[in-house]
């Protein structure tokens, strides 16, 4: 898999925080990818008491790039995005964030401050505080004592709130409790959380489970309303949303890819019907 414009340089000897890509020093606290895609696995192996839930797992996404990932309950999926996360270290394999930053190599908050946002099936919003107040708690601040007691939103702050409530559609409902909002508002707000966080890439895990068909719709255009502002990793079970959003789909099954390309390519692929799809 590994290629000379794909792979990660990986950073040499220099100044702390600095690291060398192809004669040019890279600031590790930046996402470079300027000879590779932004996130590359190799080899990715991950074994529970003798099961490999991840098998040899290879995949690549580009900045900017959407992409769907299907398959199987038990194919790997959310094993996959732990291993990206943090939550999972690998039993092998390489996982890397852009060309410097090894994935293997950091805790979660690491990498969710390196600039990679993750959102679970479940929303998991502040229920008791306002859709402003979350968005606010989402912010990408000092965190530690002394700022959160003295913290007074600027005018900056203010009005990256009121871009993320148009783009989640939650604009004239910053005032409601969070836990007064329907379920799909739930998973927008979620959403719209994790862009407070400026991430690089968002991993979105079954984002219309539970949803209304309404809601499922607008999901998708919010989806495509961020391709390439961000890159995007969906994984969901609903094929016909999957068809509204779906560039590149992947299907993994047993832990590993079983095939890659477009829509119409992987739900015509005999091995993806006879595991997955059916007849």
């Amino acid at each position: 898999m590994q290629s000379e414009n794909s792979a990660p340089i990986h950073a040499g000897t220099g100044p702390a925080g600095a690291g060398a890509s192809y004669g040019h020093v890279v600031d590790r606290s930046k996402v470079d990818t300027s000879h590779g895609p932004i996130l590359y696995l190799e080899d990715i192996c991950v074994s529970f008491d003798g099961f490999k839930a991840i098998n040899n797992l290879n995949m690549t996404i580009e900045r900017g790039e959407l992409r769907c990932i299907i398959g199987p309950n038990g194919a790997g999926k959310t094993t996959m995005m732990d291993v990206i996360t943090g939550k999972t270290r690998p039993d092998s394999g390489k996982a890397f964030f852009g060309q410097v930053h090894d994935l293997t190599r950091l805790v979660e908050t690491e990498i969710a401050h390196l600039g990679i946002g993750r959102k679970f099936q479940k929303p998991t919003v502040f229920e008791q505080h306002t859709v402003f107040e979350n968005l606010e708690l989402a912010l990408k601040t000092d965190k530690s004592v002394k700022p959160t007691l003295f913290f007074r939103l600027t005018g900056e702050q203010r009005d990256h709130i009121a871009q993320v409530l148009r783009t989640i559609k939650l604009e004239g409902s910053e005032h409601r409790l969070a836990g007064n909002l329907s379920h799909g508002q739930k998973q927008w707000l979620e959403i719209g959380m994790l862009l407070m966080q400026e991430p690089e890439l968002i991993l979105l895990d079954e984002p219309v489970a539970g949803m209304t068909d309404a809601e499922t719709e607008r999901t998708a255009e919010l989806i495509l309303e961020l391709e390439g502002k961000h890159s995007i990793m969906v994984v969901e079970h609903d094929m016909d949303f999957i068809g509204t959003i779906a560039r590149k789909v992947t299907c993994l099954c047993d832990g590993s890819v079983l095939a890659e390309g477009s829509m119409e390519a992987v739900q015509n692929d005999e091995k993806v019907i006879e595991v997955y799809l059916g007849r």
